[in-house]
């Protein structure tokens, strides 16, 4: 018996010209989330889910991916059963004109005192 094909797994991302400044900067004030985004942009290639270093449990880091997700900061999909995740970064760009990057250099910056 031949087993159904089944769809491929896809994941919803807003249209960036719906997406608010209020919403990217409310889903960029919580620090985990602001590591997410800090660790995809200096990666410099998307990553997995599972190879994130934060201090929540995979369920609250999942919790963080959609409310990015949702921002329209984060691009998900699947390879294979992984969801790799991928900043958005010429897109925000467009919309929020040097929002990300000041966030990211901010961000860098506060990491580096806090470790001096």
């Amino acid at each position: 018996m031949a087993r159904p094909r089944t769809a491929a797994r896809t994941v919803e991302h807003p249209d960036l010209s719906e997406v608010s400044l209020q919403q990217v900067l409310e889903a960029l004030v919580d620090p985990v989330r602001r590591m997410v985004v800090s660790q995809l942009s200096q990666a410099g290639e998307d990553k997995s889910c599972g190879t994130f270093e934060a201090p929540v449990s995979l369920s609250t880091l999942t919790h963080h991916f959609n409310v990015l997700r949702e921002a329209g900061l984060i691009r998900q999909y699947y390879v294979g059963t992984t969801k790799m995740n991928t900043l958005r970064t010429d897109e925000m760009e467009e919309r929020f004109p040097g929002l990300l990057s000041a966030v990211l250099a901010a961000s860098t910056a506060q990491a580096q005192a806090d470790t001096a």
